[in-house]
């Protein structure tokens, strides 16, 4: 069995695109006005967790409990984001191929199975490592020990890691040992050790590991 670890956000899924509909649908269920729905989009746009929202009642005084808001955020959001029906086709590809499929991302556990969940994309993967479950984040190579083992493989015996973020995803994916393939966007590091693969879209580093089953 070969691994293949993917990233989530901006790999698998589109997270900037469902970012802003999210915080836009909560405050406009909630009534809350733009001074608000601009401190969101400034303060989650990297990252989000429940703490985030302690932070928002205390800067705004509201009334919501935090954890209250965090789940409607985690629901906005599973509702939101999506999955090209060619990226799914192209994981369904590989697991015919013999691959083992898993995902190692940075966040919250809860919303990143949410977004795996809601996309379809939970069905096709072998096994998850979220960074909330160890409160470390990749490039930090337990996460990547996490993934593999929970898809029943080792680092050691080799894989493939794919990403849009030359540190945590590239970067990480060759300190675990891992070729990797990188989503071409982000401005890369001059010390940082190039991909094997660089690619403009997840759907071409599936057809090159496709092609290694070959």
């Amino acid at each position: 069995m070969r691994l293949a670890l993917f990233d989530l956000d901006n790999t698998l899924v589109s997270r900037s695109t469902a970012f802003p509909h999210a915080i836009a649908d909560l405050c406009n269920d909630r009534n809350y006005g733009p001074d608000v729905e601009a401190w969101l989009l400034a303060e989650l746009g990297q990252r989000a967790a429940p703490t985030d929202f302690v932070r928002l009642r205390k800067a705004f005084g509201l009334e919501a409990p935090a954890l209250q808001l965090w789940q409607e955020y985690v629901d906005r959001m599973a509702n939101a984001v999506t999955c090209r029906p060619e990226v799914v086709d192209g994981l369904a590809r590989l697991r015919a191929a013999t691959w083992t499929v898993g995902v190692v991302t940075n966040g919250a556990g809860d919303i990143q199975r949410a977004k795996l969940a809601a996309t379809g994309l939970a069905a096709l993967i072998d096994g998850v490592a979220v960074s909330g479950d160890l409160e470390i984040r990749k490039p930090d190579r337990r996460l990547y020990e996490l993934a593999a083992s929970r898809c029943g493989l080792r680092l050691e015996d080799g894989g493939w890691m794919v990403g849009d973020n030359p540190v945590g995803d590239i970067g990480g994916g060759h300190q675990a040992g891992l070729r990797t393939i990188w989503l071409r966007g982000r401005s890369w590091p001059e010390d940082l050790p190039a991909a094997d693969h660089v690619v403009e879209d997840v759907t071409g580093a599936i057809t090159i590991l496709l092609n290694e089953t070959e």
